[in-house]
């Protein structure tokens, strides 16, 4: 089975990853992204149809484990990798919910190898987990695809030096950050809406103790204070990437601070959109007298982006990174090498 997959996979890798590598760096809309893979992705089926009579029998094993199943970004995530991963490959996949809880995502890890898997891809609670949980695959013989939540390069280099077979496959936050503060810098005044020489800002975070949540905190004010602006942060409360606590942290920091917030800053678009209530509710007026920017391009921030209702967000493009991570899980299940990271670039979304 392996020495099969490993023939067929040289051909659709070189394909796939081709197709899901570097995008553009400029505005566009969130639809962009998937009409550009179309045609890379249809060769792949067409290779892929009559593999799977090579492979009739023998599909591999896949365990995928989200850290939590009601997180917005991540149900489009975890729904097109697995039907990538069952169209294209025709793969056993069972998708687990960790619940928000490392030691209950643990279980699943150690169950899902003592059932055999062939790979596992895995979305942590706790990004500070990588390492033990890379080891437990590792003295498994179990590769690892780690996703969506970046382990520290200290770790990746240990997987390198130590041989281990794991992988990430992502977005790097930091730019997502960058983004987040370009589109402000690209209104009219730069987000010093009461022309008072600064941006006062609040900041919803996701949490602070991941690494995504920590590089769109900080990225997105230094691209504003390295265009030289003057920032002055109001308020900055973790949100856990939840739309209700969005509204209800954004709610508050309006009552506490009116008209002196300028801009709201969000880790993501759940709490982005939670956001917009509150400052509905509160008789504001978006792009007029308050900007909110968000992260995911999820399909109810792009339609408030249209609707006047947002000022922007960003595309974390859940469709290419699920296809990269499904594409590389299924070389390493073959026993292929692989490099250690692969990063998707983000897409600025404003109209």
């Amino acid at each position: 089975m392996k020495k099969f997959w490993a023939t067929f996979l040289a051909g659709v890798m070189m394909l796939s990853l081709a197709a899901c590598g570097s995008s553009s760096n400029e505005t566009t809309t969130a639809a962009t992204t998937a009409a550009e893979t179309t045609a890379a992705e249809t060769t792949i089926a067409e290779t892929v149809s009559e593999a799977e009579t090579t492979a009739a029998g023998e599909k591999l094993k896949i365990g995928v484990c989200i850290y939590k199943f009601d997180d917005n970004f991540m149900t489009l995530y975890r729904q097109e990798l697995q039907t990538y991963l069952e169209e294209t490959y025709n793969a056993e996949v069972v998708v687990v919910d960790g619940k928000n809880d490392q030691a209950e995502q643990t279980n699943q890890i150690e169950n899902f190898i003592s059932q055999g898997v062939d790979v596992l891809i895995l979305n942590l609670v706790q990004a500070s987990s990588t390492e033990t949980v890379a080891q437990i695959c590792a003295d498994a013989g179990v590769p690892a695809v780690f996703i969506n939540r970046e382990p520290d390069e200290s770790e990746l280099e240990r997987w390198t030096t130590e041989g281990i077979a794991a992988t990430y496959v992502g977005a790097d936050a930091r730019q997502s950050g960058t983004f987040q503060g370009e589109i402000i810098l690209d209104t009219p005044n730069k987000g010093d809406i009461n022309g008072d020489g600064k941006v006062s800002y609040i900041m919803l975070i996701g949490d602070p103790e991941n690494v995504d949540a920590q590089y769109r905190t900080e990225y997105s004010v230094k691209a504003l204070t390295d265009a030289g602006i003057t920032v002055d942060e109001l308020f900055a409360q973790r949100g856990d990437w939840d739309q209700g606590k969005g509204q209800e942290l954004t709610a508050t920091a309006l009552s506490q601070f009116g008209d002196q917030v300028e801009v709201v800053f969000a880790n993501n678009d759940a709490m982005a959109l939670g956001a917009i209530e509150a400052i509905e509710a509160a008789g504001r007026k978006m792009n007029e007298d308050i900007y909110l920017v968000g992260v995911d391009a999820l399909d109810e921030a792009t339609a408030a982006i249209q609707e006047g209702r947002m000022t922007g967000t960003v595309l974390n493009d859940h469709i290419s990174q699920s296809h990269t991570a499904a594409d590389v899980a299924i070389k390493m299940a073959a026993g292929e090498k692989v490099d250690v990271k692969y990063t998707l670039d983000y897409i600025k979304v404003t109209e």
